[in-house]
Formats: C-alpha cells, sequence, structure tokens
C-alpha cells in the first residue's frame, strides 16, 4: 500500500490528507482524518457527454457507516444501513452548495463525489469532507475552478472565548451562543450555514471575515498538494452559441425577453411561456440548435435581469430594491381541533403552519453516528408539493431540499422555544408550502412563529426571516431585499436571514458565482435586518404574544421531582407499579428520567390523579410530622397503621397511653383512624406515637390508669 501523508494545523488541531492507491478507479480521492474522525472522499467523472441536460449533472453523496462509531445500530430484524440520516442529508448539501458554483455551469458529464465515513470521533466529519472534496477535485483531472476552504466558529456566552472547529463535546457542553459554518476561496464567501442565539449583524460580519482569513491557510495548504500531486485538467469546453443562433434571438426575442422580464408581473410564468415559445421556433426552424436552446435562453434571462438591476435600477416586478412585497398573517381560524396554526404571505409565497403538541412520549429518538441514543422535543418539518408552483409531480414522501429547508426554519425558531422545565411538551410544527415564488423556508419561520404563538407557547419572542440577494458584475452590485422566482433563479446570491427584534438566529447562504465578499455580505445582512422588523411587526398586529392558555384539546402535562432512589420504587417489578398508576389514573403516559424528573401526560383530572399517587408513593416522613393513620391490624405488643396507600407505621403499646397498658383489648380496633406522630425512623421502619399528639386518647374511652400508677 502506497501512502503520502500531507498535515495542516488550524488552531491547535491538525489535519490529515492522506493519498493511498486505496481507489484506483477513481478520478481523485483522499483520505481525510482529524482526532479519531476519518473520512474517505471519492470523485469520479463519467465518459459520457449528457448533450440533452440542460443543467450540470452533479451529485453529491454523503454515506455513514455504523461501523464508524463502534456500533451495531438498526432495527432488531435489520442491521444494514438503511437511508441516510437527517445529518447525512443535511452535510452532503453542504458540499454540494460549496462546490456546485465552482463547476462550468455548460459542463454535461456526470461528476459524483461520494464523502464515506470511515471511523467517527470528537470532530464533525462535515469539515473534513468540503476540504477533501475539494482536494480530490483539486488533484483529479476533472475541470473544477477550486479549492475552497472551510471551518467551523463558534463562540462561548459567557466568556466569549472562540473555538475553532468545535467538538461534538464542546458542542453539547458549551453554552455557546452561536455555530457558523463558513466556506469559500480567495477571500470571497459561497457558503453559509449558521444556528445562533441572537448574534448581531456586526458580530457576524467579523465572523465571516475571520474565517475568509483561516480560509487562506486551507487553500494555500492545498494549492501546494495540488502543485505536487495534481493531474493535468480534462478540457471540456462547450461549443461556441453559433453566430445564426444569436442573431435569430436578437432579431426576434431579444425585445420581447425585455419587455416581458420587466412587465411588474410576479413569478417566472411568463418568461417561462416565453422559454418555450423560443425553444419551439428554434426546433422547427433550426433543429440542429435545439440542443442548446434552452440554455441560451436562460443565459439571456440572466444577463437582462443584471443589466436590469445594475445599469438601470430596475427589478422584475417593478419594486425598489429595499422593498418587502406585500405581507400578510393570520393566527388560527382553521379548526379548534389543530392545537395552533398560522399563516403567512409575502407576495405569492404561501405557508400554513400547524402546531401539535405531546408529552415527553412524543419526542423523536435519534440514533446515528453523530447523535447516538438522543432524544427530540423540538421538531420542525416542511412540505413542498408541487401545486406549490403549479407542477404536477410525486405526492408524499420528502426529499433533500425539504429536509435542509425543515432544519433551517427549526434552527431559526430554537432559541426562543421553552425549556423543558419550563414547558414540558413535545413541540412539532409542519410547514406546508401552498404558494411558493421565492424563500418558502422564511415563509415557514414566520408561519411558525404565529402557530406557536396561537397555541400558547410561551416563545420568548416573535422570530422571521428573509431572503436578500445580489446582482454583480465586475464593478458594481446591487442588493435586493426579498427575492423572487426570477432574482432566486438568475441571481448571484441567496442569502436567507431570520432572527428576532435583538439579533439573528439562523443564517444560510448559496451562491451561484465564485464567491461575494463580506463587504457587500454586510450590507446585505443590515437590509435583511431592515426587512425582518417589518415582517416582525407585521405579525405582531395579527398575534402579538402568545395565548395565556394552550388548546383544550393539546394533551395536559403534569411534572414533579422524586428522588432518584426512588425511581425504581415508582417503576416497580416488571414496570408494575406505575402501569397500576396509569391504569387507576386513566393517564395516557408517564416517564420517569433519570435525574428523578416525572412528566405526566393525559387529562387535567387523570394527570392530578396520577400526580397525587405518586407523591404519596414517594413521600418521604420526618419524625415529629404529624398525620391521620388508618389501624390495620392490632397485635399484643402494638397496632399496624396505614400512613397511606403505601405507607405503614407501628405504634407500640407504650406509645398509645401515658401509662402501661396491659393490653389493646377495647382500646383500639382495627379501621378506626387515628392522630400520631412519628415518633422515629430507622431501617425505613416507622414507629408512631398516638400518646405525643393525644394524651387523653384512652382517657376519652373510659380507660384510667391503675392505682398504684397514679
Amino acid at each position: 500500500m502506497q501512502t503520502q501523508t500531507y498535515s495542516l494545523s488550524i488552531a491547535g488541531k491538525t489535519i490529515h490528507a492522506e493519498f493511498t492507491d486505496l481507489t484506483p478507479h477513481t478520478n481523485g480521492s483522499v483520505l481525510m482524518k482529524m482526532g479519531d474522525t476519518a473520512v474517505l472522499i471519492t470523485t469520479v467523472m463519467g465518459r459520457e457527454q449528457k448533450d440533452n441536460l440542460d443543467y450540470l449533472p452533479l451529485s453529491v453523496e454523503f454515506e455513514e457507516r455504523f461501523y464508524a462509531a463502534g456500533q451495531i445500530l438498526g432495527s432488531r430484524f435489520h442491521r444494514r444501513e438503511g437511508r441516510p440520516s437527517d445529518e447525512a442529508v443535511l452535510s452532503a448539501r453542504i458540499i454540494d452548495r460549496t462546490i456546485r458554483p465552482l463547476f462550468d455551469q455548460r459542463l454535461r458529464r456526470e461528476v459524483q463525489v461520494v464523502a464515506t465515513v470511515l471511523a467517527m470521533g470528537e470532530d464533525d466529519p462535515d469539515v473534513l469532507a468540503v476540504i477533501g472534496t475539494s482536494l480530490a477535485l483539486g488533484v483529479s483531472d476533472i475541470p473544477w475552478q477550486g479549492p475552497v476552504g472551510a471551518v467551523r466558529i463558534a463562540r462561548h456566552k459567557t466568556t466569549e472565548e472562540i473555538v475553532i472547529n468545535p467538538t461534538y463535546q464542546e458542542r453539547a457542553d458549551r453554552h455557546l451562543n452561536f455555530e457558523v459554518l463558513v466556506c469559500g476561496k480567495g477571500g470571497l464567501i459561497n457558503m453559509i450555514e449558521t444556528a445562533a442565539d441572537e448574534v448581531s449583524e456586526e458580530d457576524m460580519v467579523d465572523i465571516l471575515d475571520a474565517a475568509t482569513h483561516l480560509h487562506q491557510q486551507i487553500e494555500q495548504f492545498q494549492l501546494t498538494i495540488i502543485a505536487e500531486r495534481g493531474a493535468t485538467k480534462q478540457s471540456i469546453v462547450p461549443a461556441d452559441v453559433p453566430n445564426e443562433l444569436e442573431q435569430y434571438f436578437a432579431d426576434t426575442y431579444a425585445t420581447r425577453l425585455v419587455e416581458t422580464i420587466f412587465s411588474g408581473r410576479t413569478g417566472k410564468s411568463h418568461i417561462t411561456s416565453l422559454k418555450e415559445d423560443w425553444t419551439k421556433t428554434v426546433a422547427d426552424t433550426y433543429p440542429h440548435y435545439k440542443p442548446i436552446a434552452d440554455s441560451y435562453f436562460d443565459t439571456q434571462v440572466n444577463i437582462v435581469l443584471h443589466q436590469g438591476a445594475l445599469a438601470h435600477e430596475r427589478r422584475a416586478d417593478g419594486r425598489g430594491f429595499d422593498e418587502v412585497r406585500p405581507l400578510f398573517a393570520k393566527a388560527g381560524g382553521i379548526s379548534a381541533a389543530i392545537h395552533g396554526s398560522g399563516i403567512f404571505y409575502r407576495g405569492e409565497t404561501r405557508i400554513f403552519t400547524a402546531l401539535t403538541l405531546g408529552g415527553r412520549d412524543a419526542a423523536e429518538h435519534i440514533d446515528t453516528i453523530e447523535l447516538p441514543d438522543t432524544t427530540k422535543h423540538f421538531m420542525h418539518h416542511y412540505n413542498f408539493p408541487p401545486f406549490s408552483v403549479g407542477e404536477i409531480g410525486k405526492v408524499g414522501g420528502f426529499n433533500r431540499r425539504m429536509i435542509g429547508h425543515g432544519n433551517l426554519a427549526e434552527r431559526a425558531l430554537r432559541p426562543v422555544i421553552p425549556n423543558q422545565s419550563d414547558f414540558p411538551y413535545t413541540i412539532r410544527l409542519v410547514s406546508e408550502t401552498l404558494s411558493s415564488n421565492g424563500s418558502s423556508s422564511m415563509g415557514s419561520v414566520c408561519a411558525s412563529t404565529i402557530a406557536l404563538m396561537d397555541g400558547g407557547v410561551p416563545i420568548t419572542k416573535p422570530v422571521a426571516g428573509v431572503a436578500t440577494g445580489v446582482m454583480l458584475d465586475s464593478e458594481r452590485h446591487s442588493i435586493l431585499t426579498d427575492i423572487q422566482g426570477p432574482e432566486d433563479e438568475y441571481g448571484d446570491m441567496d442569502l436567507k436571514v431570520a432572527g428576532t427584534r435583538d439579533g439573528i438566529t439562523a443564517m444560510q447562504m448559496d451562491v451561484k458565482v465564485t464567491g461575494v465578499s463580506v463587504t457587500i455580505l454586510a450590507e446585505a445582512l443590515m437590509k435583511a435586518k431592515l426587512a425582518r422588523l417589518h415582517i416582525i411587526d407585521t405579525i405582531c398586529s395579527v398575534i402579538a404574544e402568545p395565548r395565556a392558555a394552550i388548546s383544550p384539546r393539546a394533551p395536559h402535562v403534569a411534572t414533579l421531582t422524586i428522588k432518584p432512589e426512588q425511581i425504581g420504587h415508582v417503576i416497580g417489578g416488571g414496570g408494575k407499579t406505575i402501569k397500576h398508576i396509569k391504569d387507576t389514573s386513566g393517564v395516557h403516559d408517564i416517564t420517569v428520567e433519570d435525574d428523578g424528573s416525572v412528566f405526566i401526560v393525559g387529562t387535567k383530572i387523570a394527570t392530578d390523579r396520577a400526580a397525587a399517587a405518586i407523591k404519596t408513593l414517594t413521600k418521604v416522613f420526618t419524625v415529629g410530622d404529624e398525620v391521620t393513620a388508618t389501624i390495620t391490624r392490632v397485635a399484643s405488643f402494638g397496632a399496624f397503621a396505614a400512613l397511606d396507600e403505601h405507607h405503614e407505621g407501628l405504634i407500640h403499646i407504650s406509645e398509645i397511653a401515658t401509662w402501661r397498658l396491659p393490653s389493646l383489648a377495647g382500646v383500639i380496633t382495627p379501621g378506626e383512624t387515628v392522630r400520631v406522630r412519628i415518633s422515629k425512623i430507622e431501617d425505613g421502619k416507622i414507629g408512631l406515637s398516638i400518646k405525643q399528639v393525644d394524651p387523653d386518647f384512652v382517657v376519652r374511652k373510659g380507660f384510667t390508669p391503675p392505682p398504684t400508677d397514679r
């Protein structure tokens, strides 16, 4: 086995890139390591030219193997890896969104990147996978305009300590107020994923700027390797567009295209209609040019939109650059059966979100190599049916885009979701995209905020989001607030920013160019903030704060705390005790956590009944307590008395009267209730006294002490 290793130290951590002969049939591959985490990245380009395609046929797969975590996961009956986890899908999207802009978009040969996690240590494999993909493409003969750098930056809330590429443990244990994954090259940024706890725009700009400096080290590391090991790139240059086709377009469609794009209409159906007319005409008039007709038309749309924004300050729908489309918000009103709902319009993007509340048992249980044995109590799911864009297609299920958009909205909302100790519910939001014309993910954030408040979930603040775009040329740029259809498809940047009035909670950026400067991003963030505040004002005009109570249709959750050593007593042998409490109280579920937290789900009456039973079962008596007890049986040496359903004590004969009783005949009988005081507790056994509470107890029954004792 032939191996050559290159190493780079970043913020005290060493990244290793190993080149071996393990994968001789790939165009390029590398084994990336950091700590105990290892990822194998392979790249392959197909030999066949797919001239029938009108898009770059790039696919990225992120493969997780259970052995990487030293575990045998899966179901009892199926131990093979199944469909990718959500975490794997998100990692694949990060790689794809980073490398895709750096391909010649006219490339029509299939390119596949496969990142396989071979070993999972404390370090997240996603950053390694991006850098490894850049290296594998860089040393291959596949034409690509890298390399790129990738880094995750986090900050501690209290100490403000900056952590570069934090481990899973650091991300779980530390109170971080942001995690920003940034990719880019040459001082520009082309991919961002952010989860933050109301971070200011100014701080975010500083983070992005710091990331570009770290990128430079990572890029230089790769350039050195590529110079030493890189193969000569294949020359796959698409044929030039024939002058004849260019002239025909200029003579017959150029003016119509400008008029169509800037007609003031929203969406892109009118542009699509013109494109269909163009492709049909070309097929009839110049059939030999049919394969390039679609891509040529798209290029002209891109040129016209850029010229309109950069040279004439025009947007396709006639809005000002900073103008948000018309807004509409509605809280509730769908059905009393739904625990909470929200409807949000921003132009033709229209979202309905439903809230469902459940108990602890409704939480999602996750068991993946990234998140072993994890319980998730807040979920946001995003649906994008084909009718939302006027198309016919598969209904049901989900795809990578839906997983990515759902996760983005979930990250945006998570900082305002109450703690389980304050609101012990499992919260599920489902956003249905009913109409889409730009940034339905940010529309989902807005509709979800409304649904949460409508359902009485005590979120700390409302959250809203908006997408901002940019049109670029070599010298100028125009930032567009609240991008819609054509601006999203043909613009150079899609920057989604969500947050409260006080700061950013989530951010995501994709580009169609090499990258965007930090200066432009700083300007875009400030414009996004103004739009976000405007949207929050609209939401608050409909529902300003969470409703005072949750829906009566939602389950009631009662909470109490017992001592950890009492858990076994509550559960009972084989779960018999807790099952008995469930059956007799009528509750839906009782969950007991390792720390002694107890969560009871059911109707208010049922949960009160179960809580009372558990409190009784786990009551801790102390010496001096006074209670009413029921005599259960009488012996020669005293009487046994039930303090409650689960506790019994002994009233010794000497603790009944203030003198010595010869026997208890006629003094006390089974079924009688008496007031007693806890006189002693030894080895779990409870001693009781009547005379300490009621010295005249026996006297009132007609007994008097013998003369010798007077």
